[in-house]
Protein backbone atom coordinates (compact mmCIF):
# COMPACT_ATOMS: atom_id res chain seq x y z
CA UNK A 1 0.00 0.00 0.00
CA UNK A 2 1.12 3.60 -0.77
CA UNK A 3 2.12 5.63 1.78
CA UNK A 4 -0.48 8.02 3.38
CA UNK A 5 -1.09 11.86 2.81
CA UNK A 6 -0.37 13.16 6.27
CA UNK A 7 -3.39 15.43 7.61
CA UNK A 8 -3.34 17.93 10.03
CA UNK A 9 -6.24 19.22 11.77
CA UNK A 10 -7.10 22.81 13.00
CA UNK A 11 -9.67 23.68 15.10
CA UNK A 12 -9.66 20.21 16.40
CA UNK A 13 -11.53 20.01 19.61
CA UNK A 14 -14.20 21.50 18.11
CA UNK A 15 -17.62 19.82 16.74
CA UNK A 16 -16.50 19.88 13.24
CA UNK A 17 -13.01 19.01 14.41
CA UNK A 18 -14.24 16.33 15.92
CA UNK A 19 -15.93 14.80 13.05
CA UNK A 20 -12.79 15.29 10.74
CA UNK A 21 -11.18 12.92 13.39
CA UNK A 22 -13.97 10.24 13.52
CA UNK A 23 -14.41 10.51 10.02
CA UNK A 24 -10.73 10.31 9.31
CA UNK A 25 -10.43 7.00 11.48
CA UNK A 26 -9.17 4.27 9.30
CA UNK A 27 -9.04 6.65 5.90
CA UNK A 28 -7.54 4.71 3.65
CA UNK A 29 -5.61 7.67 1.92
CA UNK A 30 -5.24 10.01 4.98
CA UNK A 31 -3.34 9.51 8.52
CA UNK A 32 -3.78 12.45 11.23
CA UNK A 33 -0.56 13.49 12.05
CA UNK A 34 -0.73 17.13 13.92
CA UNK A 35 -3.55 18.58 15.59
CA UNK A 36 -4.10 22.14 16.48
CA UNK A 37 -6.27 24.28 18.99
CA UNK A 38 -6.85 27.82 21.26
CA UNK A 39 -3.48 28.98 22.55
CA UNK A 40 -5.10 27.44 25.91
CA UNK A 41 -5.30 24.40 25.12
CA UNK A 42 -1.05 24.12 23.89
CA UNK A 43 0.82 20.94 24.69
CA UNK A 44 -2.15 19.40 26.15
CA UNK A 45 -3.28 16.00 25.20
CA UNK A 46 -6.23 15.95 22.62
CA UNK A 47 -8.07 13.59 25.59
CA UNK A 48 -7.38 16.39 27.88
CA UNK A 49 -8.20 19.38 25.90
CA UNK A 50 -11.39 17.58 24.11
CA UNK A 51 -15.16 16.87 25.59
CA UNK A 52 -15.96 14.35 22.92
CA UNK A 53 -19.75 14.76 22.17
CA UNK A 54 -20.13 12.37 18.92
CA UNK A 55 -22.14 9.00 19.78
CA UNK A 56 -18.96 6.93 18.44
CA UNK A 57 -15.91 6.37 21.45
CA UNK A 58 -12.67 8.95 20.58
CA UNK A 59 -10.41 6.56 18.84
CA UNK A 60 -7.43 5.74 20.82
CA UNK A 61 -4.73 7.00 18.35
CA UNK A 62 -6.09 10.42 18.70
CA UNK A 63 -5.73 10.29 22.47
CA UNK A 64 -2.70 10.67 23.62
CA UNK A 65 -1.62 13.33 20.62
CA UNK A 66 -0.20 16.76 21.58
CA UNK A 67 -2.01 19.70 20.68
CA UNK A 68 0.00 23.01 19.44
CA UNK A 69 -1.47 26.27 18.58
CA UNK A 70 -2.69 27.23 14.62
CA UNK A 71 0.64 28.26 12.99
CA UNK A 72 2.98 26.95 10.72
CA UNK A 73 4.91 24.72 10.63
CA UNK A 74 2.43 21.89 11.26
CA UNK A 75 3.78 18.22 10.96
CA UNK A 76 1.42 17.55 7.80
CA UNK A 77 1.08 17.76 4.01
CA UNK A 78 -2.69 19.11 4.03
CA UNK A 79 -4.83 21.08 6.54
CA UNK A 80 -8.42 20.63 7.16
CA UNK A 81 -9.95 23.49 8.73
CA UNK A 82 -12.17 24.23 10.98
CA UNK A 83 -12.07 27.30 12.31
CA UNK A 84 -14.32 30.34 13.48
CA UNK A 85 -14.84 32.57 10.91
CA UNK A 86 -13.47 35.04 13.46
CA UNK A 87 -9.25 33.71 13.01
CA UNK A 88 -10.09 31.45 10.19
CA UNK A 89 -9.19 34.39 7.64
CA UNK A 90 -5.59 35.08 7.91
CA UNK A 91 -4.52 31.85 9.74
CA UNK A 92 -5.74 29.65 6.54
CA UNK A 93 -3.88 32.46 4.41
CA UNK A 94 -0.72 32.22 6.23
CA UNK A 95 -0.29 28.39 5.96
CA UNK A 96 -1.30 28.19 2.54
CA UNK A 97 1.45 30.90 2.04
CA UNK A 98 3.90 28.73 3.44
CA UNK A 99 3.06 25.97 0.85
CA UNK A 100 0.28 23.93 2.54
CA UNK A 101 -2.83 22.87 0.97
CA UNK A 102 -6.01 23.99 2.95
CA UNK A 103 -9.30 22.76 2.91
CA UNK A 104 -11.26 25.02 4.61
CA UNK A 105 -15.03 24.18 6.00
CA UNK A 106 -14.83 28.48 7.08
CA UNK A 107 -16.82 31.05 5.06
CA UNK A 108 -14.47 33.63 5.36
CA UNK A 109 -13.18 32.61 1.53
CA UNK A 110 -15.96 30.71 -0.07
CA UNK A 111 -16.67 34.23 -2.36
CA UNK A 112 -13.52 34.64 -2.87
CA UNK A 113 -13.39 35.12 -7.00
CA UNK A 114 -9.80 32.69 -7.47
CA UNK A 115 -10.82 29.92 -4.56
CA UNK A 116 -13.15 26.88 -5.23
CA UNK A 117 -16.46 26.67 -3.59
CA UNK A 118 -16.12 22.97 -4.38
CA UNK A 119 -18.88 20.20 -4.32
CA UNK A 120 -17.07 17.08 -6.23
CA UNK A 121 -20.36 16.12 -7.99
CA UNK A 122 -21.06 19.38 -9.17
CA UNK A 123 -18.63 21.53 -9.94
CA UNK A 124 -15.34 19.26 -10.22
CA UNK A 125 -13.83 21.54 -12.95
CA UNK A 126 -13.33 24.23 -10.20
CA UNK A 127 -10.25 23.24 -8.80
CA UNK A 128 -8.77 25.04 -11.98
CA UNK A 129 -8.88 27.80 -9.98
CA UNK A 130 -6.50 26.57 -8.08
CA UNK A 131 -2.93 27.40 -10.74
CA UNK A 132 -5.09 31.07 -10.73
CA UNK A 133 -5.41 31.10 -6.54
CA UNK A 134 -1.45 30.23 -6.81
CA UNK A 135 -0.27 33.03 -9.72
CA UNK A 136 -1.97 35.66 -8.31
CA UNK A 137 -1.14 35.23 -4.92
CA UNK A 138 2.09 34.33 -5.44
CA UNK A 139 1.83 30.64 -3.63
CA UNK A 140 4.31 28.30 -5.05
CA UNK A 141 2.37 25.06 -3.41
CA UNK A 142 -0.15 26.13 -1.26
CA UNK A 143 -3.33 27.00 -1.69
CA UNK A 144 -7.13 27.60 0.01
CA UNK A 145 -10.19 24.65 -1.03
CA UNK A 146 -13.80 25.79 0.31
CA UNK A 147 -16.68 24.06 1.21
CA UNK A 148 -20.22 25.34 1.50
CA UNK A 149 -22.45 26.14 4.10
CA UNK A 150 -23.81 23.03 5.47
CA UNK A 151 -27.18 24.57 4.55
CA UNK A 152 -26.06 25.49 1.03
CA UNK A 153 -24.63 21.97 0.16
CA UNK A 154 -27.48 20.05 0.94
CA UNK A 155 -29.96 22.21 -1.25
CA UNK A 156 -27.02 22.61 -3.58
CA UNK A 157 -26.96 18.75 -4.45
CA UNK A 158 -30.49 18.72 -5.24
CA UNK A 159 -30.49 21.54 -7.33
CA UNK A 160 -28.03 20.50 -9.51
CA UNK A 161 -29.82 17.58 -11.69
CA UNK A 162 -32.78 19.54 -11.97
CA UNK A 163 -30.89 22.73 -13.30
CA UNK A 164 -28.74 20.68 -15.78
CA UNK A 165 -31.98 19.10 -16.88
CA UNK A 166 -34.69 21.71 -16.85
CA UNK A 167 -32.73 25.25 -15.94
CA UNK A 168 -33.59 26.86 -12.57
CA UNK A 169 -35.48 30.82 -12.57
CA UNK A 170 -36.04 31.34 -8.66
CA UNK A 171 -35.72 29.19 -5.43
CA UNK A 172 -37.80 29.68 -2.40
CA UNK A 173 -36.18 27.95 0.94
CA UNK A 174 -37.61 27.77 4.90
CA UNK A 175 -34.69 26.06 6.40
CA UNK A 176 -34.78 24.38 9.78
CA UNK A 177 -31.58 24.00 10.79
CA UNK A 178 -30.17 21.41 13.76
CA UNK A 179 -28.24 22.64 17.11
CA UNK A 180 -24.96 21.00 16.02
CA UNK A 181 -24.50 23.83 13.70
CA UNK A 182 -24.02 25.98 16.31
CA UNK A 183 -21.45 24.14 17.39
CA UNK A 184 -20.69 23.70 21.23
CA UNK A 185 -22.30 25.02 23.53
CA UNK A 186 -24.39 26.19 20.71
CA UNK A 187 -27.93 27.84 21.79
CA UNK A 188 -28.87 27.71 25.32
CA UNK A 189 -31.23 25.04 26.47
CA UNK A 190 -33.40 27.80 27.77
CA UNK A 191 -33.86 29.43 24.38
CA UNK A 192 -34.39 26.46 22.30
CA UNK A 193 -36.45 23.94 24.09
CA UNK A 194 -40.42 24.61 22.55
CA UNK A 195 -38.87 27.26 20.59
CA UNK A 196 -37.99 27.76 17.62
CA UNK A 197 -35.70 30.59 16.75
CA UNK A 198 -36.60 32.35 13.27
CA UNK A 199 -32.75 34.01 13.23
CA UNK A 200 -29.16 32.70 12.37
CA UNK A 201 -27.16 35.50 11.85
CA UNK A 202 -25.28 35.39 7.70
CA UNK A 203 -26.77 32.26 7.15
CA UNK A 204 -29.76 33.29 4.94
CA UNK A 205 -27.07 35.62 3.10
CA UNK A 206 -24.57 32.55 2.77
CA UNK A 207 -27.43 30.18 1.50
CA UNK A 208 -28.69 33.07 -1.22
CA UNK A 209 -25.47 33.21 -2.25
CA UNK A 210 -23.51 30.29 -2.56
CA UNK A 211 -25.34 28.06 -4.57
CA UNK A 212 -24.97 30.47 -8.06
CA UNK A 213 -21.39 30.07 -7.54
CA UNK A 214 -21.52 26.58 -7.00
CA UNK A 215 -23.51 25.49 -9.95
CA UNK A 216 -21.61 28.74 -11.89
CA UNK A 217 -19.50 27.52 -15.32
CA UNK A 218 -15.46 28.11 -15.35
CA UNK A 219 -14.92 30.06 -18.17
CA UNK A 220 -12.17 32.34 -19.40
CA UNK A 221 -10.43 31.55 -15.68
CA UNK A 222 -13.18 32.53 -13.70
CA UNK A 223 -16.45 31.01 -12.14
CA UNK A 224 -20.00 32.85 -14.25
CA UNK A 225 -22.28 32.41 -11.81
CA UNK A 226 -25.92 30.15 -12.06
CA UNK A 227 -28.75 33.13 -13.42
CA UNK A 228 -31.14 32.07 -10.75
CA UNK A 229 -32.05 34.21 -7.39
CA UNK A 230 -32.39 32.31 -3.89
CA UNK A 231 -34.68 33.52 -1.51
CA UNK A 232 -33.99 32.30 1.85
CA UNK A 233 -35.49 31.59 5.39
CA UNK A 234 -33.17 30.02 8.25
CA UNK A 235 -34.62 28.98 11.57
CA UNK A 236 -32.94 27.08 14.52
CA UNK A 237 -34.43 23.91 15.90
CA UNK A 238 -34.23 21.45 18.71
CA UNK A 239 -32.73 18.80 16.59
CA UNK A 240 -29.50 17.05 17.34
CA UNK A 241 -28.22 17.16 13.71
CA UNK A 242 -29.55 17.08 10.37
CA UNK A 243 -30.77 20.11 8.47
CA UNK A 244 -34.40 20.29 7.25
CA UNK A 245 -35.40 22.78 3.97
CA UNK A 246 -38.71 23.24 2.82
CA UNK A 247 -37.62 24.12 -1.09
CA UNK A 248 -40.06 25.76 -4.11
CA UNK A 249 -38.41 26.19 -7.61
CA UNK A 250 -39.51 27.87 -10.74
CA UNK A 251 -37.80 26.17 -13.84
CA UNK A 252 -36.97 27.59 -17.18
CA UNK A 253 -38.74 24.01 -19.16
CA UNK A 254 -41.55 22.57 -18.32
CA UNK A 255 -41.86 18.79 -16.68
CA UNK A 256 -43.29 16.59 -14.21
CA UNK A 257 -42.95 15.18 -11.02
CA UNK A 258 -41.78 11.96 -12.58
CA UNK A 259 -38.98 13.58 -14.24
CA UNK A 260 -37.60 15.86 -11.73
CA UNK A 261 -37.65 12.27 -8.89
CA UNK A 262 -35.92 10.63 -11.76
CA UNK A 263 -33.12 13.63 -12.45
CA UNK A 264 -32.38 13.75 -8.52
CA UNK A 265 -32.30 9.53 -8.41
CA UNK A 266 -29.99 9.66 -10.92
CA UNK A 267 -27.53 12.05 -10.38
CA UNK A 268 -24.02 11.20 -10.19
CA UNK A 269 -20.61 13.10 -10.53
CA UNK A 270 -17.14 12.61 -10.43
CA UNK A 271 -16.72 11.22 -7.08
CA UNK A 272 -18.62 8.47 -8.30
CA UNK A 273 -17.00 7.42 -11.51
CA UNK A 274 -13.62 7.88 -9.32
CA UNK A 275 -14.66 5.85 -6.78
CA UNK A 276 -14.13 7.71 -4.01
CA UNK A 277 -13.62 6.82 -0.50
CA UNK A 278 -16.24 9.15 1.09
CA UNK A 279 -18.37 9.62 -2.11
CA UNK A 280 -21.97 8.30 -1.54
CA UNK A 281 -22.93 6.10 -4.39
CA UNK A 282 -26.07 8.18 -4.63
CA UNK A 283 -25.24 11.77 -4.19
CA UNK A 284 -29.35 12.22 -3.82
CA UNK A 285 -32.11 9.48 -2.27
CA UNK A 286 -35.63 10.22 -2.91
CA UNK A 287 -38.09 8.76 -0.40
CA UNK A 288 -41.37 7.83 -1.37
CA UNK A 289 -42.86 7.80 1.87
CA UNK A 290 -45.71 11.34 2.84
CA UNK A 291 -43.91 12.17 6.16
CA UNK A 292 -40.38 11.85 5.45
CA UNK A 293 -37.42 12.47 5.38
CA UNK A 294 -37.02 13.28 8.80
CA UNK A 295 -33.91 13.79 10.94
CA UNK A 296 -33.58 11.22 13.37
CA UNK A 297 -34.69 8.39 10.64
CA UNK A 298 -32.58 9.85 7.53
CA UNK A 299 -30.04 11.48 8.10
CA UNK A 300 -27.50 9.04 8.45
CA UNK A 301 -28.69 7.34 5.24
CA UNK A 302 -25.54 7.03 2.46
CA UNK A 303 -23.08 7.57 5.76
CA UNK A 304 -24.16 11.13 6.14
CA UNK A 305 -23.12 12.20 2.85
CA UNK A 306 -25.88 12.38 0.70
CA UNK A 307 -29.11 15.13 0.30
CA UNK A 308 -32.37 13.09 1.19
CA UNK A 309 -35.17 14.21 -0.61
CA UNK A 310 -39.09 13.72 -0.53
CA UNK A 311 -42.74 15.05 -0.53
CA UNK A 312 -41.81 16.36 -4.72
CA UNK A 313 -45.13 17.23 -5.59
CA UNK A 314 -46.65 20.41 -8.44
CA UNK A 315 -46.23 23.93 -6.46
CA UNK A 316 -49.77 25.95 -7.21
CA UNK A 317 -47.48 29.28 -7.36
CA UNK A 318 -44.61 28.03 -8.56
CA UNK A 319 -43.53 24.71 -10.27
CA UNK A 320 -42.34 22.41 -7.77
CA UNK A 321 -41.63 21.81 -4.28
CA UNK A 322 -39.91 19.36 -2.09
CA UNK A 323 -38.50 18.54 1.43
CA UNK A 324 -34.76 17.78 1.53
CA UNK A 325 -32.09 16.76 4.24
CA UNK A 326 -28.55 16.87 4.72
CA UNK A 327 -26.27 15.84 7.90
CA UNK A 328 -24.93 19.25 8.60
CA UNK A 329 -21.53 18.02 10.87
CA UNK A 330 -20.93 15.03 7.82
CA UNK A 331 -21.67 16.36 4.36
CA UNK A 332 -22.33 19.78 5.63
CA UNK A 333 -18.88 20.03 7.41
CA UNK A 334 -16.20 17.89 8.00
CA UNK A 335 -17.21 14.97 5.24
CA UNK A 336 -17.46 17.70 2.79
CA UNK A 337 -13.99 18.67 3.18
CA UNK A 338 -12.78 15.27 3.13
CA UNK A 339 -14.37 14.60 -0.18
CA UNK A 340 -12.74 17.88 -1.58
CA UNK A 341 -9.41 16.15 -0.35
CA UNK A 342 -10.04 12.63 -1.97
CA UNK A 343 -11.21 14.71 -5.48
CA UNK A 344 -7.89 17.01 -5.19
CA UNK A 345 -5.70 13.77 -4.06
CA UNK A 346 -7.03 12.04 -7.85
CA UNK A 347 -6.70 14.82 -9.55
CA UNK A 348 -2.80 15.46 -8.33
CA UNK A 349 -3.46 18.72 -6.38
CA UNK A 350 -2.12 17.00 -3.62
Amino acid sequence: MSKKIRVGILGATGMVGQRFIQLLDNHPEFEVTALAASERSEARSFAEACSWKLPTPMPNWVRGMSLQTCQTPMDCDIVFSSLPSSMAGAVEESFAQAGYPVISNSSNHRMSVDVPLLVPEINAEHIELIKIQQKRREWKKGYIVTNPNCTTVALALALAPINQAFGIEAVMVSTMQALSGAGYPGVASLDIIDNVVPFIDGEEKKVESEPQKILGQFENGMIKAADFRVSAQCHRVNVSDGHTEAVTIKLKKKTSVAELIEVMENFQGEPQRLKLASAPSHPVVVLKENNRPQPRLDRDLEKGMATIVGRVREDIILDFRFTLLGHNTIRGAAGAAILNAELLAAKGYI
